[in-house]
């Protein structure tokens, strides 16, 4: 990659931008070992210095590469709790299981190096005080009378998207859809406690 572009030399975003796609074509090609200052800058065409002077540390340039590519999935909003879950996973399980199941091989040493969790990396690449999806889901679910608004817990509220999550892990592939509207029906929603309004007329078994 030549930081050159038309004769002119690249600055500010663009030079950034230009740094990172360099950092993520190392990060794929040669996993967390081979994402050093050296192979990122030879691929930049540019030197080490550069890098040093935007992301002092390794571990700085690979969150600011993740970031860059790990672009936040839109949450629907179709007026119905159990439709608003079901289409965000099924997004999420098009859109994530490719780029999850090929990051957790790539950053394998990066995780036990640092005693660290793909589910903990997500949560440092989410913007800060940005709600989750599921809380935005349940925030909206409360706003339209079809849940009670109480107190939740976060581990209730994210579920249905850490089993995902965990499913994905685990099989290193995409999840079945039977598997999400499971998650949904038979797991989330009675946790929550909310109202059976499955399609098939039938509510949701209680928990336990």
């Amino acid at each position: 990659m030549n930081l050159k572009r038309g004769g002119a030399r690249r600055r500010g975003p663009a030079l950034e931008d230009a740094l990172l796609d360099a950092a993520w074509d190392v990060l794929i090609e040669h996993g967390y070992q081979g994402f050093t200052y050296e192979a990122v800058a030879a691929r930049a065409g540019t030197s080490r210095p550069v890098l040093y002077r935007r992301w002092p540390q390794r571990d700085d340039l690979l969150v600011a590469t993740l970031t860059r590519f790990w672009r936040p999935i839109e949450v629907p909003d179709t007026g119905g709790l159990r439709d608003d879950a079901i289409g965000f996973l099924r997004a999420a399980n098009a859109e994530r299981a490719p780029t999850i199941t090929l990051l957790n091989a790539q950053l394998a040493d990066y995780f036990r190096d640092a005693g660290t969790s793909f589910g903990e990396l997500r949560d440092t690449l989410l913007r800060p005080a940005r709600a989750t999806a599921f809380e935005t889901i349940v925030a909206r679910a409360v706003g339209r009378g079809e849940l009670p608004d109480v107190p939740r817990s976060p581990r209730v509220v994210n579920l249905p998207f850490d089993l995902l999550r965990h499913d994905l892990l685990t099989t290193m592939r995409a999840v079945p859809d039977e598997s999400i509207v499971e998650i949904v029906d038979e797991v989330w929603l009675p946790l929550l406690g909310a109202p059976g309004d499955r399609p098939d007329g039938q509510a949701p078994q209680a928990a336990g």
